[in-house]
């Protein structure tokens, strides 16, 4: 029997990534997209991943193709951001609210959720609204929020130079679940600058005992 070489099986499949809009509650998301190869077989948790505020999904270019290797990816452009309709206001707790808007319609029982300064803030508005929703979090460079309730999720928290007002000191009572990670050599730009080691780390912290389904 002839052994099958590399050329014959075909080229290799690369990671699709795609843009598309969805409806929420204050007119249309856009949203950018990542889809492993496989199908949508013996995938991951669906992550999602929040931007800073004055910025958009685009940050997140690099870094998605190399997360969805294992699993589906989406990162909306948040209300009022990129190319997405504005809410009323734009804090944190409506931009929230668009994105379980979000997840309804892509018919999600359980997400990962990532976010990066003020998206850390729309990840934990999101994860006490909806707890049965978010499974886990990865907030990086969170700022400071006031009166934040528990959270039960298990949380990884990335630590990066502090661009300006700091970043949240969090205790035991708040996330009782959270372990830290310093990245003190990276600023806010670390997911242009860093994608691989990104991926690298919230991969395995997000399959850490969790089986295949993480």
């Amino acid at each position: 029997m002839a052994k099958l070489t590399k050329s014959a099986l075909g080229p290799a499949k690369t990671v699709r990534t795609r843009r598309a809009y969805f409806d929420c509650r204050f007119g249309q998301l856009h949203v950018r997209t990542a889809f492993p190869t496989t199908g949508g077989f013996d995938e991951g948790t669906t992550l999602l991943c929040l931007h800073p505020r004055n910025a958009s999904s685009r940050i997140f270019n690099q870094f998605l193709p190399k997360i969805a290797d294992d699993r589906s990816v989406y990162a909306p452009d948040l209300p009022g951001c990129g190319e997405s309709d504005p809410a009323p206001t734009s804090a944190s707790g409506e931009a929230a609210a668009a994105v379980a808007d979000l997840a309804a319609d892509l018919r999600l029982r359980q997400i990962d959720v990532l976010g990066l300064r003020f998206g850390a803030a729309v990840a934990l508005e999101l994860a006490g609204a909806k707890p049965d929703l978010v499974r886990r979090l990865i907030l990086v460079a969170p700022p400071p929020m006031d009166a934040l309730p528990a959270h039960k999720q298990e949380t990884l928290v990335m630590r990066i130079k502090p661009a300006s007002g700091g970043e949240a000191q969090w205790n035991q009572a708040t996330l009782a679940k959270a372990r830290f990670v310093d990245l003190a050599e990276y600023a806010d730009d670390l997911f242009d600058a860093a994608p691989k080691v990104l991926s690298r780390q919230i991969r395995e912290f997000l399959r850490a005992g969790s089986g295949r389904g993480g």
